[in-house]
């Protein structure tokens, strides 16, 4: 399982690594390769503009990469924040928070992410803040529940009765003791992150031509799937690899992690 992840997720920095360093151009087009099958010119094929799949498989992880990571950095940071708030004060404040919270939580987070991208407009930019206004929420829950268990403490009261600041309380002496559960929860945030902007991108709501997209790939290589099936699989299977190997590193995570697991 480690392995396994360790592997495909070296193998896709390696593969983007190289592909700026060999300059590939995602969107040179050659009306003569429409839809050709991988050969020794177009190693995984071309689809049909006559583009390089594998230069634009390439820049869409990249373009993966960064909405995924900004995204689960900020939904991070705001839902860890309201959490802490929430779980802290307890009482009204605590109510207040975590009746927003429901509100969000009372719809599919894709569909609100589809409903903000529509009022927001197609973008990249616009994507990433229509997957940040949905994803803190589990966050939220997360901390809080943690907080409420941490806040009367030992160590807590003590740091509390010797005269510490709140913003000393949280931070210094709630704080780290979730810091690993909320690395496992970033990585299983990635890996949903990537899909959610793929299923965007599917939808013609998230990264926008001629940029680089699996999801916009996916939804091109759809229509061709009967006279270049190789388009769909190539992109669907890189797709798949990626989420599998980041799902089984937040896994190999939480069983490191985890002081009731034994060793």
């Amino acid at each position: 399982m480690k392995k396994f992840a360790i592997t495909v997720l070296s193998f896709w920095l390696i593969a983007v690594m190289l592909g700026r360093l060999f300059g590939l151009n995602p969107n040179s087009i050659d009306l003569n390769a429409i839809l050709s099958t991988p050969s020794a010119a177009y190693w995984l094929g071309a689809d049909d503009l006559g583009r390089s799949i594998l230069a634009r498989l390439l820049r869409g992880v990249e373009v993966s990469f960064v909405v995924a990571t900004v995204v689960t950095v900020v939904t991070m940071t705001i839902g860890v924040l309201v959490g802490l708030i929430a779980g802290f004060y307890g009482g009204k404040i605590d109510q207040f928070l975590m009746k927003i919270t429901d509100i969000f939580l009372a719809f599919p987070g894709i569909l609100l992410a589809i409903a903000f991208a529509a009022v927001l407009g197609p973008g990249l930019v616009n994507l990433t803040i229509a997957l940040s206004m949905t994803g803190w929420v589990s966050y939220a829950r997360l901390t809080r529940g943690q907080t409420l268990a941490l806040r009367y403490r030992q160590h807590v009261l003590a740091a509390e009765s010797l005269g510490a600041t709140v913003p000393r309380l949280i931070f210094r002496h709630i704080l780290p003791l979730l810091a690993s559960i909320l690395v496992v929860e970033a990585t299983y945030s990635l890996a949903s992150v990537m899909i959610a902007e793929a299923s965007l991108s599917f939808l013609g709501l998230g990264i926008q031509a001629p940029n680089a997209s699996w999801g916009a790939m996916l939804r091109d290589g759809v229509r061709y799937m009967l006279v270049a099936p190789h388009y769909v699989l190539i992109v669907g299977l890189s797709l798949m690899s990626l989420i599998l190997a980041i799902n089984l590193g937040g896994d190999y995570l939480r069983d490191k992690l985890d002081v009731r697991t034994e060793k």
